[in-house]
């Protein structure tokens, strides 16, 4: 990351310092946090308290690990640093704009509502085509006769999904509150972020973060962890090492003994390749050992108590988890994650996202191998509505409340289950 004086770059304990220092720093920053409506002004601000606190943590490792190490030359190390950061920074930022003015990453948008706040919203998307917002219209029970107007309030729902709408903005003042709560539902249900307009800055409250898109306030749902770069690309590297940890010292003298277990038990193939849904709703390939007989059913039905289609290796497998170690060849090509909500088969979730509130946050994330639900013992066949609607109840407290000491504690009582046997693993 970091291009170091020639007396340095061998030392681990200095390269590790200055990354893991930058990462930090960033973190609590906020240094990666810009988005498309985020002023220049702002983005000057975040580059001088970041590289600064920087500054100082930089020379803190010679005056506590080091010493005889020219001052001057490493001030000018950090300076060239510094300036290749900036203008890197800037001429992303300038690229980007121009990109989305030529009509790319830009983001469909509708407004419920048709007050003053809202004619300054549109405007600015109107006007501002950098930052990437392609207004589509608005809902209102008033104003029917004003350009792009698409129908009433309570129709808008039946318009966001087909046409793929990628941000509500609403009305505080238009809207009552069972209305907002109604939106904000939808919104959560289908992963559809929902901005509110408020009247006034007395409407902020501590569950909602309060950003400006011009000088226009705008209230939105409070950030996710995983909304942070740091967080969601730190957890990417932990995934990559750990998957790749397990793929060569595991899977590696795992895979062909396993090979001729189970081909002299059964004809068929080694792994059973099942379509899962994952981050976003995207549908991928989950890889699994096979632990059934091949059938017609293995894509539809899920394995339960006695299942006469489960081999005996499958049920040893099965019972200690092994049948699931192929999933990491998904975590490292990027499909799933070490820890998260696990992946349910296509017909479950079509199901149960129908009945089960807000099931669909679990997609706001990538699928895990292992994750909260499975380890409190929510985990295999689903036989009453209660044992889905507590697996989405953990999966949504772990995307709200993630840390990655929660990880590895999930992951360790994942070891022990696995150890121990599970008594839904069968």
């Amino acid at each position: 990351m970091f291009i170091i004086s020639r007396e340095l770059y061998l030392d681990i304990s200095y390269l590790l310092y200055i990354n893991f220092s930058w990462l930090i720093i960033s973190f609590y920053t906020n240094f990666y946090n810009v988005y498309r409506y985020t002023k220049l002004a702002k983005i000057v601000s975040l580059l001088i308290v970041h590289l600064g606190v920087f500054f100082l943590a930089y020379f803190s490792y010679f005056s506590l690990f080091k010493e005889g190490v020219s001052v001057g030359n490493q001030t000018k190390t950090l300076l060239y640093i510094f300036s290749g950061i900036i203008l890197f920074k800037f001429l992303f930022i300038y690229a980007l704009k121009k990109y989305r003015i030529g009509g790319g990453n830009f983001r469909d948008v509708i407004i419920l509502g048709g007050n003053q706040s809202i004619e300054s919203l549109t405007n600015l998307f109107n006007l501002r085509n950098d930052l990437g917002y392609r207004f589509k219209g608005y809902f209102s029970d008033n104003n029917a006769d004003k350009p792009k107007y698409l129908g009433r309030i309570e129709n808008s729902f039946d318009y966001v999904l087909p046409n793929r709408i990628d941000e509500v903005f609403c009305s505080i003042s238009e809207l009552s509150k069972e209305e907002i709560k109604k939106i904000i539902s939808f919104g959560e249900k289908n992963n559809v972020p929902i901005k509110l307009i408020p009247d006034s800055k007395g409407l902020f409250s501590k569950g909602m973060v309060l950003d400006y898109y011009d000088y226009i306030p705008i209230l939105s749902l409070k950030k996710l962890p995983f909304d942070n770069p740091i967080i969601k690309y730190s957890k990417r590297v932990f995934d990559i090492i750990f998957s790749s940890f397990i793929i060569i010292f595991v899977l590696s003298w795992l895979t062909p003994i396993l090979f001729i277990l189970i081909k002299l038990e059964s004809k068929g193939p080694l792994f059973f390749i099942q379509l899962r849904d994952g981050l976003n709703g995207k549908q991928f390939e989950c890889y699994k050992f096979r632990s059934m007989g091949v059938n017609k059913e293995a894509h539809k039905i899920q394995a339960t108590r006695g299942d006469q289609r489960v081999t005996r290796i499958g049920k040893l497998i099965r019972k200690t988890s092994i049948d699931e170690l192929p999933q990491f060849i998904n975590v490292f090509l990027g499909d799933m994650s070490v820890v998260g909500p696990r992946p349910h088969m296509t017909s479950q979730s079509k199901k149960y996202a129908k009945i089960v509130d807000k099931y669909f946050v679990r997609n706001l994330v990538k699928p895990g191998v292992t994750g909260l639900s499975q380890v409190r013992g929510f985990r295999g066949e689903i036989e009453e509505i209660s044992d889905m609607e507590n697996r989405v109840r953990l999966d949504i407290f772990y995307i709200n409340n993630w840390s990655f000491i929660l990880d590895l504690k999930i992951i360790a009582q994942t070891l022990l289950n696995a150890i121990r046997g599970e008594e839904k693993a069968y």
